[in-house]
């Protein structure tokens, strides 16, 4: 019976946290379907008498959305496409050989996961100014072309590989990138899922680096668009088209999680990512 009730009192507390964790995104959605002649007031910030979905049409006519989403698959698509080759080439070089500076090296990588991402605005902003690419999408995606946190995450993973795997790989002829292909990579299939998801998520809300990076709609991704919906009044944002372009941003996530949230699971329980 005590066992019981302990259950139930654990379970209403998972309920409770997971409640107070939603509760700003039945916010948004409470005010991104009030109509707009309705403001936020005091005491009154929940749903109207009425629902309309005319805040979400406003919203997209008042920004090039279809180009915001575009820079957005691209900045994430390149950033992932180049951390997949990096991170698992220098994984596959601490695990697979021995040079000198090798443990000192791997340090130094790990000490970048310590320094904030805020600290490196001022040197990339100037390194990118330097190479002439100010406002591309390219510039959004190159200070992230390498991950201590990949890196570190596949050399766990590629620790765990059978070396007898390794040992037959080697004596029937494989070069190095068939060791990583065939010998190492699929079993750390896990936790390269892992990452991915990990990655996609962090890129596609960044938020103040593209913001700094991009000066106009031309390389702008779905966050610094969001920026304009802050600017539309004389007294500071528009909360019903904010709340209704900051859903049309973090939607497809939201979506993609619904759809694949089993296999997100699996891919981090399996990587063991606690």
């Amino acid at each position: 019976m005590f066992k019981q009730a302990r259950r139930i009192v654990f379970y209403l507390f998972l309920f409770a946290l997971a409640l107070s964790w939603a509760l700003p995104v039945f916010w948004a959605l409470a005010a991104s379907l009030r109509p707009f002649q309705y403001p936020i007031a005091r005491g009154n910030i929940w749903f109207s008498h009425t629902l309309t979905l005319a805040n979400y049409a406003k919203t997209a006519s008042l920004a090039p959305f279809g180009h915001y989403y575009l820079n957005t698959i691209i900045v994430v698509s390149l950033t992932l496409g180049v951390q997949v080759v990096t991170i698992t080439m220098a994984a596959f070089a601490f695990v697979n050989y021995e040079f000198p500076g090798k443990k000192l090296l791997f340090y130094i990588v790990l000490l970048q996961m310590m320094i904030p991402t805020s600290a490196l605005l001022v040197p990339n902003f100037a390194t990118v100014r330097v190479l002439g690419l100010y406002n591309t999408r390219l510039a959004i995606a190159m200070p992230f072309f390498g991950s201590a946190f990949g890196t570190f995450l596949m050399r766990q993973a590629f620790l765990g590989v059978p070396r007898s795997l390794v040992a037959a790989g080697v004596l029937d002829g494989c070069s190095w990138w068939q060791l990583l292909v065939h010998v190492y990579l699929p079993p750390s299939l896990p936790t390269l899922t892992a990452f991915a998801i990990s990655t996609i998520s962090f890129h596609w809300n960044d938020f103040l680096w593209p913001l700094i990076i991009t000066s106009s709609d031309h390389a702008r991704p779905l966050t610094a668009g969001l920026v304009r919906f802050t600017q539309l009044g004389e007294i500071g944002a528009q909360w019903q088209l904010l709340t209704a372009a900051t859903i049309m941003v973090a939607g497809p996530l939201f979506v993609l999680f619904l759809i694949f949230q089993r296999r997100f699971i699996q891919s981090f329980v399996q990587s063991g990512i606690k």
